[in-house]
């Protein structure tokens, strides 16, 4: 008998995020969950596994098609780099000839009008998507909670912030591929159209270092530091990111400090309309990574 459950195509399916939503939808049973990747030696082995595994390099179109064929849903999240433009036009036009019904895509949180770079690429691929004729549904995440036990992790007992007192709002990255699981099981029947701002809790620097000091019951002290600081750190020759994309965020520090991007500081919070349940909080993603944070933060 032929499987009739919906498959779903999952970008990103070993990211912070994607990974996430594949284990949810896997997790359900209710879709056949398709794990596209570049890697051709990890697809034999997960199709080893009896996954769903296909090739695709969102560099090269012509392995769109066979990665596409019998998909009816899509979840799109492209990586931190300028070819994002590229590939979501490739993939969006290729979801189009292969019949896709519905494309979640995760974006920014940003106004319409917003000048900053790489925010105005997200818009930009929310658009073609609308114009596509496909189904749509937006995720507009602000700050992950990630970034605070990650890039921005406290050292020597001290939180580091460039954003001076602005505030910024922030969202864990599970709620977000929740409400994209969610979205990806339910189908455009419910959510087409739809647009879920993503941005729980809003906190500045010296509110954040308040709140690590409380949860890890260490004194975490607070250093601000400048936006000359933030372009020495992406402009050094190890920083982890794409030059074009790096730049851009040089550009976002710039427009919350000056006004532009006031609008981070919003809390705007659509996971209990989606899911039903209070979003996570930063105190108990922190509380999640206490030990990490301790240790990090006394080296």
């Amino acid at each position: 008998m032929q499987n009739q459950k919906p498959t779903v195509l999952v970008l990103g399916a070993t990211g912070t995020v994607g990974k996430q939503v594949v284990q949810t939808l896997e997790n359900s049973q209710a879709v056949n969950v398709r794990i596209p990747t570049r890697n051709q030696a990890l697809v034999k082995e997960l199709q080893s596994q009896g996954k769903d595994t296909v090739y695709l390099d969102l560099d090269k179109p012509q392995t769109f098609a066979l990665a596409l064929a019998g998909v009816e849903r899509v979840f799109l999240l492209t990586g931190y780099t300028v070819a994002m433009l590229a590939q979501s036009k490739t993939l969006v036009d290729a979801a189009k000839k292969a019949g896709v019904k519905h494309i979640v895509h995760v974006g920014v949180f940003a106004e319409w009008d917003c000048t900053d770079a790489h925010f105005v690429w997200h818009q930009m691929i929310e658009k073609y998507i609308e114009a596509s004729g496909i189904a749509w549904t937006h995720l507009h995440p602000n700050m992950f909670m990630e970034a605070i036990t990650g890039l921005y992790m406290p050292k020597k007992l001290t939180y580091t912030t460039y954003f001076a007192d602005r505030r910024i709002g922030l969202i864990a990255s599970s709620d977000i591929a929740a409400v994209a699981a969610k979205a990806l099981l339910e189908g455009p029947e419910k959510h087409a159209g739809q647009h879920y701002w993503l941005s729980v809790e809003s906190y500045n620097g010296k509110e954040i270092a308040e709140i690590l000091s409380e949860v890890t019951g260490l004194e975490i002290g607070i250093a601000y530091k400048d936006i000359e600081d933030f372009r020495a750190m992406i402009e050094a020759p190890d920083f982890p990111v794409e030059r074009w994309y790096a730049r851009a965020n040089l550009d976002f520090v710039e427009q919350v400090l000056d006004g532009r991007m006031a609008y981070m500081a919003t809390v705007r919070n659509d996971i209990p309309y989606v899911l039903g349940r209070p979003a996570k909080t930063f105190r108990e993603h922190l509380l999640e990574h206490r030990e990490a944070i301790i240790r990090a933060a006394t080296e």
